[in-house]
């Protein structure tokens, strides 16, 4: 990746805060859309990257500002950088021997946000796609990379959760020299292939995983089809005055991602069905969590960009709403329908007001046939960067087996196989998989 020329003017650094234990400080970069432009196609339009640095007052200003760098990538896609208030887990752990630096990936948090207000700005729905072609990331890595140049950061150490993990695999497929050590939480995504087949996986594991809730909560099966039901005869409206359908409700099922949320499932469907004069109807304090679970206004980009993430020289064109003809079990009219996970489907634009605007951007990323590849198979085959990644045997949005593929094929890369922890491990036990995982690739060297 080639040098780029830093100004003065590129790097903004704000306000600096602190307060219990913590110490921080607000970057701002500007930095080309595209990195770097296409041949014969020149530009001049920037972007906004914002990241927030993160250090622990037991080390002095002055020694904080001596201490290497380790840089977060956040999962997603549409994620924005954590907004933490104290240090825990492992940023606790990390803060030991690294400055933070908290990227909210571009176009979320304070990175040039897109919204489909500002979206609007690019112009048509064919503008508005283009303009999201370069929010993927090899732009985010570009970024990431670019930021490290300005900041005169020696090679610096890379924790990747999730997308974050897909990210970092195409930072060691694209400027590895800009990497010290590279660190792993769910997050090893496939390297090649549609991406139909991570589709095929991630509804066999989903499947899995309701099986499993319904063995802990067996009375929440007949409860969940009886909403379902409901649903199909009685329209019930969220407070944004959008009808709940059937397979919008099912979206709930991100629930089962995770050890520490899984078990909240059961008391958000104890609060569904309330007596009314009119009969049966589900209460208000249930659709108001609901709300929460189904709608995109918080990160439109998640289900736009979703399915481009996997997308390599051909089009995705809707792979999980093509998968599902495989997994009837999933569908509304199923006998007992099960719960999805984070597939997301054609009609998602259609019913969430959020993202009905964005219906013909998304169709034309979905039919886009010429992505660039966002991995270099012969460079991770030759990878020198000590890697090392944590891989949950029954993570059902990043599948073990597809994981484990990656990993055997980047030189170097130690896998951390675990049953203990879901895709979620990070937030129930972040210090003690920070520590496994540093010391991993520190005992390489």
């Amino acid at each position: 990746m080639a040098e780029p020329h830093v100004s003065p003017a590129v790097h903004d650094v704000r306000a600096r805060h602190e307060f219990r234990g913590l110490r921080t400080a607000e970057h701002f970069f500007t930095v080309p859309l595209v990195h770097p432009p296409a041949e014969g196609q020149g530009t001049s339009e920037t972007i906004k990257v914002f990241a927030r640095e993160y250090s622990s007052t037991e080390h002095s200003a002055e020694a904080a500002a001596r201490l290497p760098w380790l840089l977060f990538l956040q999962g997603g896609p549409g994620g924005r950088g954590n907004r933490v208030t104290s240090l825990s887990g492992w940023m606790k752990a990390a803060a030991k021997d690294f400055r933070i630096l908290m990227l909210d990936q571009r176009g979320t948090g304070l990175s040039t946000p897109i919204e489909r207000q500002s979206l609007e700005l690019q112009g048509d729905a064919a503008a508005q796609a283009e303009y999201l072609t370069h929010f993927r990331a090899d732009s985010i890595v570009a970024d990431a990379e670019y930021i490290r140049q300005v900041l005169g950061s020696p090679p610096w150490s890379v924790l990747g959760q999730s997308f974050g993990g897909f990210c970092a695999l195409t930072y060691l497929s694209f400027a590895p020299e800009g990497l010290r050590e590279v660190l792993i939480t769910g997050g090893l995504a496939p390297l090649h292939g549609p991406a139909d087949r991570v589709y095929q996986a991630t509804f066999r594991r989903v499947a899995a995983r309701n099986a499993e809730y319904f063995s802990w909560y067996p009375e929440d099966r007949e409860k969940l089809t009886r909403i379902i039901r409901h649903l199909e005869q009685q329209p019930e409206f969220l407070a944004s005055g959008e009808r709940l359908t059937p397979e919008r409700f099912q979206m709930v099922g991100s629930y089962l991602g995770g050890n520490t949320r899984v078990d909240a499932l059961h008391y958000l469907l104890e609060d569904a069905f309330i007596t009314t004069a009119s009969g049966e109807r589900l209460s208000e304090a249930f659709l108001e969590q609901v709300r929460g679970l189904v709608s995109r206004a918080s990160n439109p980009l998640y289900a736009v960009l979703h399915e481009s993430i996997y997308g390599q020289d051909e089009a995705t064109n809707w792979a999980a709403w093509r998968v599902l003809e495989d997994f009837p079990e999933f569908t509304p009219e199923a006998e007992e329908p099960l719960l999805t996970g984070e597939m997301v489907y054609p009609w998602y634009f259609e019913q969430d007001p959020s993202l009905s605007p964005l219906r013909e951007v998304a169709e034309r990323l979905a039919a886009k046939k010429d992505w660039k590849p966002l991995y270099d198979i012969e460079r991770l085959a030759a990878n020198t960067v000590p890697t090392a990644a944590a891989v949950y045997k029954d993570d059902i949005y990043v599948d073990h087996d597809l994981s484990l593929e990656t990993a055997a094929a980047v030189r170097g890369l130690q896998p951390w196989v675990t049953s203990e922890f879901h895709h979620d491990g990070i937030g129930e036990d972040g210090e003690g998989i920070f520590g496994r995982l540093f010391g991993m690739v520190r005992a390489t060297r």
